[in-house]
């Protein structure tokens, strides 16, 4: 990675601050609450409010098990790569346990996910309480294009200050969460994330990355579940060739169709 983490533990607020304002600089321009991002998926934005994410919100992202958890964080960075302008930075801020059976982010991976290394401001924090202060100062300087974050524990009140705060800012916030995530949360969406078996080339390299993504909440939307699939050269999601194509008949006209073949 271009950058190493930016430590929170054992400095004092004001200097943790100071340091946000020099790599985070207030910009003029403010986000706008009410926008929303389409995933360019017909399939998953019709299940969406006004048809995408709402940038100004909180959303959450959880793996089915903790061996989703890798499969999860990358689900995350797709998403946190679409937010614009590529010229403001993304922040990330997790503390040292939220990803300590997994490892620190891999500055090829994030590429290939669509997000340049030289973008990410990496925060590490001693434990969530810090995590979710550096996230409310990030939001509150509204310099990057967007935020996540990386806990293993999130209460009803605290998720509502980060959703306002994210409301406030007019930016996207991700936040990754465990597997055993399942309580009340003022997110806009709760994905569910599990590994799928990515497709590949005649020479067996990696073209595109899979997820079984379950929308599992979404406010003033629809439930629903996917085999998405995101392309390392066009740096796009769609959904995976056995979704992609139509259903069969069910049915008296599937036993025709059987009979016809």
């Amino acid at each position: 990675m271009s950058s190493s983490p930016l430590p929170v533990s054992g400095r004092s607020r004001a200097a943790v601050v100071d340091e946000l304002r020099r790599l985070l600089p207030r910009l003029e321009s403010h986000g706008d609450a009410g926008r929303v991002l389409p995933l360019g998926l017909t399939a998953i934005d019709a299940h969406l409010p006004h048809g995408g994410l709402a940038v100004g919100a909180l959303h959450e992202v959880a793996p089915h098990q903790h061996g989703d958890t890798p499969a999860a964080f990358g689900f995350l960075v797709a998403l946190l790569a679409r937010f614009q302008p590529l010229t403001q930075p993304v922040l990330l801020v997790a503390s040292r346990r939220a990803l300590a059976d997994h490892g620190r982010p891999h500055g090829h991976g994030l590429q290939q996910l669509g997000l340049d290394p030289a973008r990410l401001i990496l925060v590490e924090t001693r434990n969530d309480k810090q995590t979710f202060w550096a996230v409310e100062e990030a939001l509150r300087s509204r310099a990057p294009a967007a935020v996540g974050g990386a806990a293993t524990s999130l209460d009803l009140k605290t998720s509502q200050r980060l959703h306002l705060a994210a409301g406030d800012a007019g930016l996207p916030l991700w936040l990754l969460r465990p597997a055993r995530a399942d309580d009340a949360s003022a997110a806009a969406t709760r994905w569910r994330i599990g590994t799928a078996e990515a497709a590949r080339d005649r020479f067996g390299l990696i073209t595109h990355t899979r997820w079984r993504a379950r929308l599992e909440r979404c406010r003033n939307g629809r439930p629903g579940e996917w085999l998405v699939e995101f392309d390392h050269a066009a740096y796009r999601f769609s959904l995976a060739p056995p979704l992609a194509d139509p259903a069969l008949p069910r049915g008296r006209d599937a036993h025709a169709v059987r009979r016809a073949g």
